[in-house]
């Protein structure tokens, strides 16, 4: 049986030359990069050359980089962090009604301690309307959270427009930028963005780390205590491995990020236009040209999501019914309803994501498996009629 991988959105494998840059900080440099002997200042120096390294293809200060846990963590120390420390100014935060669980819960953890939210819609491709954030920013807002790509349709936002509208009314402005960085050019000089999240394992590096960029300035309290780890912003021992393995997965995803993202684009575009072709009764989500290309999302009627999943899986394809953080709720994606999909229509959708490891024989097992399940699905459901 064929073992195909089309879900790297969820998570991608390690690179072997990550694998390589990170060995000898598991081996030889183990230490500590707080302490202050030559165990630690060995750990520190490579610590520090990961920094800058990632400062340079973010276009960014070295000291506006902080190391996390991952997308999650930053997420969390944005969204807390700034509404806290900016809370005598004001108590309202703006978000998308399309965000990460790690946004959305950032901001209903903010409602029960007094703060009032407001949820952008967003058009029928997933995007936000710049005019929408216009008109709900107030003389109190604080904080303005929009994600740059969205994780389950692809789509691509206006983040410099939506970044810009912000600067001129005062008001920080923060990006989950997960699904964005090494996949789309990234330029932090270049743009208004207040703060930036991004994740190791989404760009062919290890779990366990992700970044937060706080340009200099921005307002921000630690939301995590107990030590003065990255200038007292976010405790606990820094994952130094993770960090370099971080640093070389940025710098392979940037230095080739043409020429994999035409590839995978290419073989990702064959798939949905062979779907569209060859299976009735299926919607496409997202944006036609703005998105990540090597994101693909469909609805197919009358095929239930979760079914469709574990009958591929049992075909040796591994794909995702949305955000793998969501892969356990029987409810349709927020996402999908947000962009205005009947919820009887977004029970079916499943999200292909492809990458590097990607072939054209892929493309064409995928293909022929997709249209086998899905016929076999509707063929037992009672409320399928073909349209």
């Amino acid at each position: 049986m064929e073992k195909i991988y089309i879900d790297h959105n969820s998570t991608t494998p390690v690179d072997p030359r990550v694998i390589e840059a990170m060995l000898p900080y598991m081996s030889e440099t183990w230490g500590n990069a707080s302490s202050l002997h030559l165990f630690g200042r060995a750990a520190r120096l490579g610590l520090e050359d990961s920094r800058d390294k990632i400062a340079s293809y973010l276009n960014c200060r070295p000291d506006e980089v902080y190391f996390t846990s991952g997308g999650t963590e930053s997420d969390n120390l944005a969204i807390k962090g700034v509404a806290f420390a900016l809370r005598e100014k004001g108590r309202h935060v703006i978000t998308s009604s399309i965000e990460h669980q790690a946004v959305l819960e950032s901001c209903e953890f903010l409602q029960r301690e007094g703060f009032e939210v407001t949820y952008l819609p967003v058009d029928e491709y997933g995007s936000v309307r710049p005019d929408d954030l216009k008109s709900a920013i107030r003389s109190d807002t604080v904080l303005v959270s929009v994600m740059y790509v969205n994780n389950e349709v692809g789509t691509i936002q206006q983040i410099d427009e939506l970044a810009s509208i912000c600067e001129k009314r005062g008001v920080v402005f923060h990006t989950d930028a997960v699904q964005a960085v090494g996949r789309i050019p990234v330029d932090l000089s270049n743009s208004r963005v207040s703060l930036l999240s991004a994740s190791a394992h989404k760009i062919y590096g290890p779990k366990g780390v992700g970044l937060m960029f706080i340009r200099t300035g921005t307002p921000i309290l630690p939301w995590q205590t107990g030590g003065h780890h990255e200038s007292g912003l976010r405790s606990g021992t820094v994952n130094v491995p993770g960090a370099v393995g971080y640093a070389k997965a940025m710098e392979i995803a940037i230095s080739d990020m043409d020429e994999i993202q035409s590839r995978v684009g290419v073989l990702a575009e064959s798939f949905r236009m062979r779907i569209q072709e060859s299976v009735p009764d299926t919607k496409f989500n997202g944006h036609q040209t703005q998105r990540v290309k090597s994101t693909v999302n469909f609805c197919f009627k009358g095929a239930e999501g979760e079914a469709l999943i574990l009958n591929l899986d049992m075909k040796g394809i591994a794909a995702s019914s949305g955000s793998a953080c969501t892969s356990g709720s029987t409810e349709p994606s927020h996402v999908l309803l947000a962009m205005g999909v009947p919820p009887e229509i977004a029970q079916s959708s499943v999200r292909f994501s492809f990458g590097r490891s990607n072939t054209t024989d892929h493309v064409d097992y995928a293909v022929l498996a997709v249209r086998e399940v899905v016929e076999r699905l509707r063929s037992m459901s009672p409320f399928y009629a073909k349209t």
